[in-house]
């Protein structure tokens, strides 16, 4: 693996970052844009990632015209707003049929529009105007984008169906059905952009993750799935890696060992690309000499004072209010990779040591077993096999289609199936059983449902009322749940992040789609923090320092109700 060096590496014109929340796809995706600027070549770097945090890294408003960046003359600027855009797009969608359809249908065509497969596909809007752009071909050496479409968008913009009006006389259940409908004007735009994605000799889409275990499988599902595009010319960059380990500190010398342990063993389908690495860096990426650095040096400055840690609280604290308040269902809910199964397991177990009857219930197939005794504990364990529980879902929503609909029109729905909240409905399926057959203990799920998703669910449930729906029935054991997951003396929902900048910002969009979905939650639980560990290693404590900032802006999102849990080698595997 070499270190990633963007100027001495050929490239082409257009330049794609993707990867999970977190990974630094943004960090990377701005010092390949100033290095590239710095050797004197015209670049273009533009964002659609709705968590972007541009503005910090440049230290300046940006906006979705184009900013030249002062410090670096060669480097302009777009920060495109993917959530506005996403509005935008909605109430162009339904504007038509306000007035002229009960309000309940309304409702429904609203948040069947209100998901992420709409924010990224109000993105690809965006992003789809720049790549097919002739003007910023010819004046700009190279085009950089922060964050990719997904092969589940760009699959479905390649299907006929997308394009037909069977939407509007058709509706497939709870699902993210209709994202596309009322875009049939844009056709040749999007047919063009994804043939520039599916040139070699145009485009060139760069994997960024993390020396772990869940980010590089997640890099591989990413890769596999823009491969049976034919998106073929992808490239790996691997973000954080731990050069010099220091032997004398224990914890500098866990990580490293974990960091190395995931290098030796990445997964099959990531093996045979192009691979750089990029070391961690002990400053935060912000500031326009941090960026400069990120590729080149890393100079670990004394700290001047002693760290002052935020005022938290720790896991046994909210463990306790559980108990004494009498949640009797409670999620751990948050991005991929922030630890929810292992909080998940640790509270069921804290909870069964306070003599509680505890479930867990859990979508991960191995991690609970090693954080829960489940013997003489009062614990009980099962576990939902998403990919079963999705295929028995889309079964049953198939064969009701094909009892009224198309082939052409069966294939869009099949690509609808595989958005990401129709795999939550259909885990959120198997969670309801589990949880209406146990009213004599308390349940802790390590899987919760985006706000969307339960408005999803209650918009079918309205829309019922309204019209007969053919396809996608909503279980009893969903609608009972649905009022009892607003009852915030029954339910409590806790978010689980990293003191980092895109998990937060992730974090405190999932809080807002809670809130706007009637559910409240009172804790959150920063995972994974070097600031509590005792690590004596310099560099170390420098990067810790860089967790101070969100630690803050979690306790002010959950009004002090914030459990930190110090940064461990088993606790952020999962």
């Amino acid at each position: 693996m070499k270190q990633y060096n963007p100027v001495s590496e050929s490239t082409s014109q257009y330049i794609f970052f993707t990867g999970k929340g977190g990974v630094g796809k943004t960090s990377v995706a701005c010092a390949t844009a100033v290095s590239l600027a710095d050797s004197g070549k015209k670049i273009l770097l533009v964002s659609t990632d709705p968590a972007s945090n541009l503005q910090d890294v440049f230290g300046m408003e940006l906006n979705n015209k184009g900013t030249v960046i002062k410090d670096v003359p060669n480097l302009t600027v777009v920060n495109l707003d993917p959530e506005q855009a996403a509005a935008e797009y909605r109430e162009s969608v339904i504007a038509p049929y306000r007035g002229k359809l009960p309000e309940s249908v309304i409702a429904n065509m609203e948040e069947q529009l209100s998901g992420s497969c709409t924010v990224e596909i109000a993105a690809f809007n965006e992003f789809s105007d720049v790549i097919t752009n002739e003007e910023k071909r010819k004046n700009f050496d190279y085009i950089l984008f922060d964050t990719a479409p997904t092969g589940h968008t760009l699959r479905m913009l390649q299907l006929p169906s997308a394009w037909t009006n069977f939407i509007d006389q058709n509706t497939t259940g709870a699902s993210c059905l209709g994202q596309l409908s009322g875009l049939g004007d844009r056709k040749d735009i999007y047919k063009k952009a994804v043939e520039t994605l599916a040139n070699g000799n145009e485009t060139t889409l760069f994997l960024v993750s993390r020396p772990d275990y869940t980010p590089l499988k997640e890099a591989e599902r990413s890769s596999n799935e823009l491969r049976e595009l034919d998106i073929n010319q992808q490239q790996l960059v691997i973000n954080g890696v731990l050069e010099a380990v220091d032997s004398n500190d224990a914890i500098s010398v866990q990580l490293y060992e974990r960091q190395q342990k995931a290098l030796n063993n990445i997964p099959e389908g990531l093996k045979h690309l192009s691979t750089y690495t990029i070391p961690l860096r002990s400053y935060n990426m912000t500031g326009m000499d941090n960026i400069r650095n990120m590729l080149k040096s890393d100079e670990v400055k004394p700290l001047e004072q002693p760290i002052e840690i935020p005022a938290h609280q720790s896991l046994d604290d909210l463990i306790s209010d559980l108990h004494q308040s009498g949640k009797r269902v409670i999620f751990t809910m948050g991005k991929g990779g922030v630890g929810k199964t292992t909080i998940a397991a640790t509270i069921a177990r804290g909870l069964a040591e306070k003599g509680v009857k505890v479930h867990l219930s859990t979508t991960d197939p191995a991690n609970h077993l090693g954080f829960v005794n489940t013997n003489g504990k009062g614990i009980t364990v099962s576990h939902i096999d998403e990919k079963a529980v999705l295929e028995a879902y889309r079964k049953e929503v198939l064969d009701k289609a094909r009892e009224t609909m198309t082939e052409a029109d069966l294939d869009y729905i099949e690509e609808d199936l595989r958005s990401p909240c129709t795999q939550e409905i259909a885990v959120f399926k198997a969670f309801a059983e589990i949880v209406s057959k146990a009213d004599g203990e308390v349940v802790v799920i390590d899987t919760a449902p985006t706000g969307h998703t339960l408005l999803l669910l209650d918009a079918t449930q309205s829309y019922h009322k309204e019209v007969e729906r053919t396809q996608g029935r909503i279980t009893d054991a969903v609608g009972n749940l649905l009022p009892r997951l607003r009852n915030p003396k029954e339910t409590e929902v806790v978010i689980v992040t990293l003191p980092e900048a895109t998990p937060v910002f992730e974090a405190e969009r999932l809080q807002q789609d809670l809130q706007r979905a009637g559910i409240t939650n009172k804790w959150w639980v920063v995972n994974s923090s070097l600031l509590l560990t005792p690590t004596n290693s310099p560099f170390l404590k420098t990067k810790a320092q860089s967790e101070v900032q969100w630690m803050e802006k979690v306790n002010q999102l959950s009004a002090g109700n914030m459990a930190v849990v110090e940064w461990k080698e088993k606790n952020s595997i999962n």
